[in-house]
């Protein structure tokens, strides 16, 4: 195991920041030849959520052909392979919705997550013995699920490095023939995402925490085949490896969370030493950014939030961003409570709806409308690792085994509060930022988490 630590607005759509730009991932010219000489790599994710994708998406600088390749949504893929991905797709998007249903929706989606349950890590133990979700897999993969994708790249050698176990299991057992790396994109992993033979895989994978280092040797795999990189966060939120852009940010914020300067006058030689010299204001208002998931199930929270925040946001106290991804429905129903909440003629200003018709676009508006906010409110999903930005995370309810585990993370390491009543979110919003509990997440995410996560999956594939 290797530790890297090298430290070297889009128009708007009716009432909301959005975009309409047509994507190209899906080109003709995507599976064209690419040799070892030009420094690229295949970038492969699937557009199951948002989670996968997001994570490949600050690695689109070096990938072939400048796009990502989504396994299950490829120009001229298999209608067997389609279906196969589509059923996965449309059954998880289903039963997260459907966990909203009292009772029965906890029950069914309790029996949908044992499958993908994460053990317990201790005692220490032998955790290399396959699970059924991993068989099934892997008889699909046999039966040939995945090889048209495979032989579309296999002749070009280059690294293929994969943000989801599924295409990086597919390139291993149809003989690709360029190094093979997996993005982990939790905070911890079921044993799903290694191979049914990890001792004799040659599969490599960039873990974003220990944590993760240490849970994939207790799943069987080989030390030399695992790297400790950091999660790759988007680099127009770092900058440089001297990482300036992140800095100028978090000084920025620093001044919105730290409302009574008590955190200032008893940390300012630490702020100096890692910020420099801070601002004299931050030049905004406090801001809050709430994150939807893609199957838009946290929804009901922003509502809650957003009718108890309305007054000062009209008072320009605050400043909502509500982040609503790639649907359309999910955007004028936040248009329709805007407007319910006598917010309406504070769209774009006062209160932001982020919506792109097409995932990059998307990406490019939420990346920079994060550099903006104070806060970040998002369920425990990758987002998890943008505390490393300098955001303090107010978590929602998580949904899953991997969820729980990185909401337990960001609470390790005091990067986050679980949120309390949406109904009454300007008042304990309020009694945080006087006691300073969200400036001190601010800072511990930034001083906790590894940042420069894409440059080290960079250098890694570049020099191998």
């Amino acid at each position: 195991m290797e530790q890297l630590n090298e430290q070297s607005l889009p128009p708007f759509a009716p009432m909301a920041i959005g975009a309409s730009k047509a994507s190209v991932d899906r080109s003709e010219g995507l599976f064209s030849s690419v040799s070892a000489e030009e420094n690229k790599f295949w970038v492969v994710a699937v557009n199951m959520g948002y989670g996968h994708q997001r994570t490949a998406y600050p690695l689109k600088r070096f990938a072939a052909r400048g796009n990502i390749i989504n396994a299950n949504d490829y120009c001229g893929i298999t209608e067997k392979d389609k279906n196969i991905w589509d059923s996965t797709r449309g059954f998880y998007e289903f039963i997260s919705r459907f966990k909203k249903i009292p009772l029965i929706g906890d029950i069914a989606f309790r029996i949908y997550d044992k499958f993908q349950e994460i053990p317990s890590f201790y005692p220490k133990r032998d955790l290399s013995k396959p699970t059924i979700g991993l068989d099934y897999i892997y008889s699909m993969i046999k039966n040939g699920w995945g090889k048209d994708l495979i032989l579309k790249i296999g002749d070009s050698a280059i690294p293929l490095v994969s943000t989801f176990f599924i295409p990086a299991f597919m390139a291993e057992e149809f003989g690709y023939p360029g190094e093979i790396f997996c993005v982990i994109c939790d905070t911890d992993v079921s044993r799903t995402w290694a191979d049914l033979n990890p001792a004799k895989s040659r599969i490599k994978y960039f873990a974003p925490n220990s944590w993760v280092v240490n849970r994939l040797k207790l799943y069987g795999v080989k030390e030399e085949n695992i790297f400790l990189t950091g999660y790759p966060l988007p680099l127009e939120n770092i900058g440089t490896r001297q990482m300036e852009v992140l800095k100028n940010d978090l000084a920025k914020r620093i001044l919105n969370l730290d409302i009574d300067g008590e955190y200032r006058r008893k940390y300012g030689v630490l702020i100096k030493r890692h910020l420099g010299t801070l601002p004299e204001k931050s030049g905004r208002p406090f801001t809050i950014m709430f994150s939807i998931g893609g199957a838009g199930a946290q929804k009901e929270i922003v509502v809650k939030y957003l009718a108890n925040l309305a007054e000062k946001i009209k008072n320009g106290e605050a400043k909502a961003i509500v982040s609503v991804g790639t649907r359309k429905e999910i955007r004028d129903y936040f248009i329709k409570k805007a407007i319910q909440f006598g917010l309406g003629n504070f769209l774009g200003a006062g209160m932001e709806i982020i919506f792109a018709e097409t995932i990059e676009e998307y990406f490019k508006i939420f990346n920079q409308k994060l550099r903006e906010a104070d806060i970040l409110w998002t369920k425990p999903s990758e987002l998890s690792f943008y505390s490393g930005l300098g955001l303090p995370i107010i978590i929602a309810p998580s949904i899953g085994s991997q969820e729980d585990f990185n909401k337990k993370w960001i609470l390790r390491i005091g990067a986050g509060i679980v949120q309390e009543n949406p109904k009454y979110a300007s008042q304990w919003m309020q009694d945080y930022l006087k006691s300073g509990r969200f400036v001190e997440a601010a800072m511990a995410g930034f001083l906790k988490s590894e940042k420069l996560g894409t440059y080290n999956i960079e250098r890694i594939c570049r020099g191998y």
